[in-house]
């Protein structure tokens, strides 16, 4: 059995879902799970990607309880269906989704989820995103997989659902994303939801003042279904090789121009270095090339998350993965050998 230092790097719960995501039928014990945290140990948004992990894949594990700081696993075959997961918080439901995806996007059938929680949380990455950004690149790879909203739920409300529908395939296909090509569209867009409008308008002034777009590029949602009050400014960028998109959220005690200039930072950095593939989307790449085999992009300087990502794919796939910087910005990374 493999034993996996939940502290190492940049100890959080990112450790565990990879560990958990990875389709290896490798068992595993996990220690000092989330060590690198305030409060360590499963919180329930972790519980419940564990307990979607061991009911998809037909799994046993001991030390599933909230507040664990320890836990050991052993995967069985991923089997497809229709599955209803709830995380009970405002947990990100989109990380429970990382977390069993992997599995069925080469089982033996098509599968339906359905989750309920936090949809759009900070330090998460929140639905639109995983719709517009990391969906459609997953799906050069082989598979068809589409995410569809029912209600948004915000931090610390919660209540958000979305559901996902998944045609598999036989395998996954490596992927290289190393040209962003020509600028398509771009689109700066505020929600808000339970609060005043007047939030959004301000974010996307500040915004338009900073990145330059025409007036046609902004618009302001107001999302009257959310479970609870929560303000998101998102920008997308779309090329000839996926749409980035960049994400800011508001906070009390935070200005919505603050949250701008914070998002507007991001769209500069992107637009400036010339690179398709946006610093969480690296992260978020790393596990499929990594079970198709082998894959590359070009990015920004890998963060210590994605960094920690690597070095758990690497215990359990023995796979090497390359970073080299190729220029100022431009970071290769490259899964498994070349053909």
């Amino acid at each position: 059995m493999l034993t996996i230092d939940g502290s190492i790097g940049e100890g959080g719960g990112q450790i565990l879902r990879t560990a958990l995501a990875l389709v290896t039928g490798k068992p595993f014990r996990i220690e000092k799970i989330r060590a690198g945290r305030d409060k360590p140990g499963l919180l329930r948004q972790h519980l419940t990607a564990v307990n979607a992990a061991i009911q998809i894949g037909r799994a046993k594990a001991e030390g599933a309880a909230v507040g664990a700081t320890e836990l050991a696993f052993s995967p069985g075959k991923a089997v497809a269906g229709d599955y209803h997961f709830a995380v009970g918080t405002a947990g990100s439901t989109t990380l429970v989704l990382q977390t069993v995806l992997p599995a069925l996007l080469t089982a033996n059938g098509p599968s339906r989820l359905t989750l309920e929680g936090g949809t759009h949380n900070p330090f998460a990455p929140p639905f639109d995103f995983l719709q517009r950004t990391f969906l459609p690149v997953l799906n050069q790879m082989g598979p068809q997989v589409t995410a569809t909203l029912e209600r948004p739920g915000f931090y610390p409300a919660g209540g958000g659902r979305f559901n996902v529908v998944i045609q598999p395939c036989e395998r996954l296909k490596p992927i290289e994303l190393l040209e962003r090509g020509e600028i398509r569209r771009r689109l700066a867009k505020a929600l808000v939801a339970g609060l005043p409008k007047e939030i959004g308008l301000r974010e996307l002034s500040t915004l338009q003042k900073r990145i330059s777009w025409g007036p046609e590029c902004f618009e302001v949602e107001v999302k009257p279904d959310a479970f609870g009050p929560g303000n998101f400014l998102m920008v997308e960028i779309e090329s000839s090789a996926l749409t980035e998109v960049v994400t800011g959220f508001g906070e009390r005690g935070i200005s919505a121009e603050t949250v701008a200039e914070r998002v507007s930072r991001e769209v500069r950095r992107y637009l400036a270095a010339g690179v398709p593939v946006g610093e969480h989307l690296a992260d978020q790449l790393l596990l499929p090339l990594a079970l198709a085999g082998r894959g590359c992009f070009k990015t920004f300087s890998l963060s210590r998350h994605a960094k920690t990502n690597i070095e758990i794919i690497r215990t359990f796939l023995e796979i090497p993965v390359v970073v080299e910087q190729v220029d100022d910005e431009g970071w290769l990374v490259q899964v498994g050998g070349r053909e």
